[in-house]
């Protein structure tokens, strides 16, 4: 019997020590390098229901989604005149029923597969495709009928009908260029998890609930001219993550736990500027204001003299400065004053005057009654109902609205709230409502059509006006400037004289970021940010 030999267990314990020297023992750079990696932590305020530019419409999906994708052409937010991005340069014909874009001819998606004529025509396609349900990208190319390849770096876009906002359309991240490779290996249902575009960061992964995870695209040579830096990003990667609660917003970036943090209430970022533990970057949000559309089919906001008398009861410079604290403008009309083709001539139409507005309260026959200090109809009080959305602070401007409506015209109000963008869908379908709040961005006027066009989807005013709908449809065709000017003015001044909305305030998204972090600024529509901008300095 061979005494010296070990045993097989020490044997084994051996050669796991020996494996472990040798790992260890390797030079540094076979490890992992993440020393040098630079990384911020980018906080978004609402978690999407999805993330596929193509297919869904929230503002919050395309702060991430401006640098994954390119657009074929980006509007300057200075002259907001437009310029060349994956389009060299376009021409329109004279009837504008023809866009033909020249291509750039040295750019390449993310996975490789090089950007064309085809793969312009494959996103244009996918878009207005009816298995898409497209709830925004397919509004923006409006009457966009088909898409004609020329040759590989051509491409013509050919309309039913002039349509002005197109370039405006096209220039947005939802019409961002996705790779024709994934689209293909991908349904409707998982692209989103697998995006792929051309833009200064790559896709990682998107966890639900939890991240969003960018990084920068090594590649990149094709930067458009509306940002500074033309080549990689400086910053290596960006993790977003989710902050639903406005209160959680300030505490994550005074903690440091974020580097930039979107729609700080105003309270919180007046004070962190003043305590110098922020940068604060004021953004302006062009389109429709938060204001609330008036039913004009539900009792009583179906007389005109009421909806009239709410406008006039509500003081809006009240409201605006104790929420606001300033930072926000008072909206006068249906479309803020940063928009294309505002009229200014609106805000003098419902200056704040109770005692107006009691007297045409009072026409309508709706009085009190039985003395009990409240408007009654028959002896049934009269009651508005108030649905307000979780979003830019309207909760609390419902509140408001009751608290000045109720005291000025006694008549009693309800403020209903709901917690989605579905939800408030189901109220607006339910008609059971007379005033409900709503908002969306946009540069162009044709923001409006949605919701004051008759067959509008969000026609919640549920207001018929078909002199209204032919200035707008007519406006939108317009390739003339002055004459959609002058068709704007008539579309605003309508529908304020028939008071089919409350306009309150002109949404200012308050962005704050670590005194560290060096090149924060946003495209023309005021949300979305050019992330390859952004720097650390020591």
């Amino acid at each position: 019997m061979n005494h010296t030999r070990k045993p097989p267990r020490l044997q084994t314990w051996l050669a796991l020590v020996l494996l472990l020297i040798a790992v260890l023992s390797l030079p540094a750079c076979s490890q992992p390098e993440e020393e040098n990696v630079t990384e911020i932590t980018y906080g978004l305020t609402l978690v999407p229901s999805g993330i596929d530019p193509h297919i869904h419409a929230s503002s919050e999906l395309g702060i991430p989604l401006r640098s994954i994708y390119d657009t074929l052409v980006y509007r300057d937010a200075e002259t907001l005149e437009f310029v060349p991005g994956l389009a060299e340069r376009w021409e329109v014909s004279d009837d504008g029923l023809t866009y033909t874009f020249y291509l750039r001819d040295d750019v390449t998606f993310h996975d490789g597969t090089p950007f064309n004529a085809d793969a312009v025509r494959v996103n244009i396609e996918r878009v207005l495709s009816e298995d898409a349900n497209s709830l925004k990208a397919a509004g923006l190319l409006g009457p966009v009928q088909r898409v004609e390849v020329v040759d590989d770096t051509t491409v013509r876009l050919v309309l039913t009908e002039p349509f002005a906002p197109l370039l405006d359309g096209l220039s947005q991240p939802y019409l961002g260029m996705a790779s024709p490779t994934a689209l293909q290996r991908y349904d409707t249902a998982t692209y989103q998890f697998h995006q792929v575009g051309t833009g200064p960061y790559r896709f990682v992964e998107y966890v639900v609930n939890d991240r969003l995870v960018l990084e920068a695209n090594p590649d990149y040579a094709w930067a458009p001219s509306v940002v500074e830096n033309q080549g990689r990003p400086h910053i290596d990667r960006v993790v977003f993550r989710f902050y639903t609660d406005p209160a959680s917003r300030s505490l994550a970036i005074e903690s440091g736990e974020v580097d930039v943090m979107g729609e700080l209430l105003p309270t919180d970022a007046r004070r962190l500027r003043a305590d110098g533990v922020i940068e604060l970057e004021e953004s302006p949000i062009p389109g429709q204001p938060l204001g609330f559309l008036l039913n004009t089919n539900r009792v009583p906001t179906s007389s005109l003299e009421v909806r009239r008398a709410l406008l006039l009861a509500t003081d809006r410079q009240i409201i605006v400065q104790t929420l606001s604290q300033g930072f926000s403008p008072v909206a006068t009309g249906p479309i803020t004053s940063n928009t294309l083709f505002y009229e200014p001539a609106v805000a003098t139409m419902y200056e704040y005057d109770p005692a107006q507005a009691i007297a045409l309260f009072d026409q309508t026959g709706w009085v009190d009654s039985d003395g009990d200090g409240w408007r009654d109809e028959g002896g049934n009080p009269l009651e508005i109902v108030i649905v307000a959305p979780p979003w830019s602070m309207f909760p609390e401007v419902a509140e408001l609205i009751k608290n000045q409506w109720e005291s000025t015209l006694n008549v009693r109000v309800r403020v209903q709230q709901v917690a989605s963008f579905p939800m408030l869908s189901d109220v607006a379908a339910s008609g059971e409502y007379n005033a409900i709040g709503l908002n969306f961005a946009g540069l162009d006027p044709v923001v409006m059509n949605p919701a004051y066009l008759t067959d509008g989807a969000r026609s919640w005013s549920r207001h018929a006006d078909r002199e209204l709908d032919a200035w707008l449809r007519q406006a939108q065709a317009a390739m003339d400037p002055v004459q959609r000017a002058e068709l704007y003015s008539q579309i605003q001044t309508r529908i304020m004289e028939q008071a089919l909305v409350l306009p309150i305030r002109e949404q200012v998204n308050l962005n704050g970021y670590q005194p560290s972090l060096q090149g924060l600024h946003f495209d023309a529509e005021g949300w979305f940010p050019y992330l390859t901008d952004l720097k650390l300095e020591p």
